[in-house]
């Protein structure tokens, strides 16, 4: 902890107060029947814990000197983990499911078979795809991440991010000042037709999967006099579009497998524009759920299914309903195009932020 501006370092021997409160209450735990537990799906976002073993990895923690009694016990994401003490709810409630945030959405989505994948608009975009009981090593430079352990089961996911979704609609309005809200870009962009042959690479972070350049820089392409801002705005919900794209096509070179169906949620799947277009790209239908906030669905469903509420997995996938279905339109030639057009405008990207 830092110290405040001006204030006394400490004595030799002398324990915050805060550490000193925290190790009596750590102290206590026991005697508390406090639970210091997780589950595989959060210890996996550590980077100490072996998905293949589902145990911590003792390499790792003896590298970086961190003491196994120090992480927590782990536990399966849906049963009987603990008991919230009545003092909290006003009476003792088991707590029963627990999974990291992506998982708890995929879940939710009800992407439960193997090659089923579900993508949260967000801030950036989040593409997790059920690959099944057995962990896959991704050869497109994607994730293998843990999704969820049932009944000493776990089922493994591809994972890739987009750093920037959302994100480019705010920058649009806090940035450039081209929109007042981000609900107004849906309507901008569909004043025109279509791009006008203008791409954006919002590379204002780097490029996450499948590139993972960190000096790849943002970039606006094909801006002629004709350029509106319309324009703009289309070629930025386009670019939340060609990046999952992206993303989606290694999952499926890796999968060995075409998607059926792409499941959406988060803020920017309720814009209509991006999930036509999406649609369109990918070939195959978007599928935006009735209910949108999946994880805390996912974290439902875990629970449920611990404790009697709900039957088994069959049961979830007959309870998930659709509030609307995009079909592709796009016609191949077209969508060919409009990829290799994108691709010329990544590689113009990538590395520029790289010192010769």
């Amino acid at each position: 902890m830092a110290a405040r501006p001006h204030s006394r370092r400490p004595r030799p021997g002398r324990t915050w107060r805060t550490g000193l409160r925290h190790h009596r209450q750590l102290a206590g735990l026991e005697a508390l029947r406090r639970e210091h537990v997780t589950d595989p799906s959060n210890a996996s976002r550590t980077l100490l814990f072996d998905i293949h073993r589902q145990c911590w990895d003792d390499e790792l923690l003896a590298l970086l000197d961190i003491p196994p009694a120090l992480l927590p016990r782990i536990v399966d994401s849906s049963g009987e983990i603990a008991t919230i003490a009545a003092e909290w709810l006003g009476a003792e409630i088991p707590l029963s499911g627990m999974a990291g945030d992506q998982q708890a959405a995929t879940f939710g989505q009800a992407c439960l078979e193997h090659g089923m994948a579900k993508n949260t608009y967000g801030t950036g975009c989040f593409l997790l795809m059920n690959t099944g009981p057995q962990p896959m090593a991704s050869s497109h430079r994607l994730l293998t991440t843990i999704g969820w352990q049932r009944q000493d089961q776990t089922t493994y996911l591809l994972e890739g991010s987009v750093f920037m979704g959302g994100a480019t609609v705010q920058w649009l309005r806090d940035g450039l000042g081209l929109i007042a809200s981000a609900d107004q870009i849906e309507a901008l962009a569909a004043s025109v037709p279509d791009n006008g042959g203008v791409y954006l690479v919002p590379a204002h972070t780097g490029l996450g999967a499948p590139y993972w350049d960190p000096f790849a820089r943002g970039a606006l392409f094909g801006m002629t006099r004709g350029t509106t801002r319309a324009h703009i705005a289309r070629a930025a919900l386009e670019a939340i579009a060609f990046q999952s794209a992206e993303v989606l096509q290694a999952m499926e070179n890796d999968a060995g497998q075409a998607m059926k169906e792409l499941r959406v949620d988060g803020g920017a799947a309720r814009n209509d524009l991006l999930m036509q277009f999406q649609a369109d790209l990918l070939g195959v239908p978007v599928v935006r759920p009735k209910v949108t906030e999946t994880t805390a669905l996912g974290a439902a469903y875990l629970a449920g299914l611990a404790v009697g509420f709900w039957q088994d997995e069959a049961e979830l996938t007959s309870l998930w309903q659709a509030e609307r279905r995009f079909e592709p339109a796009m016609a191949e030639s077209q969508r060919a195009a409009l990829f290799g057009h994108w691709h010329r405008a990544v590689e113009r990207t990538l590395g520029w932020a790289k010192e010769e």
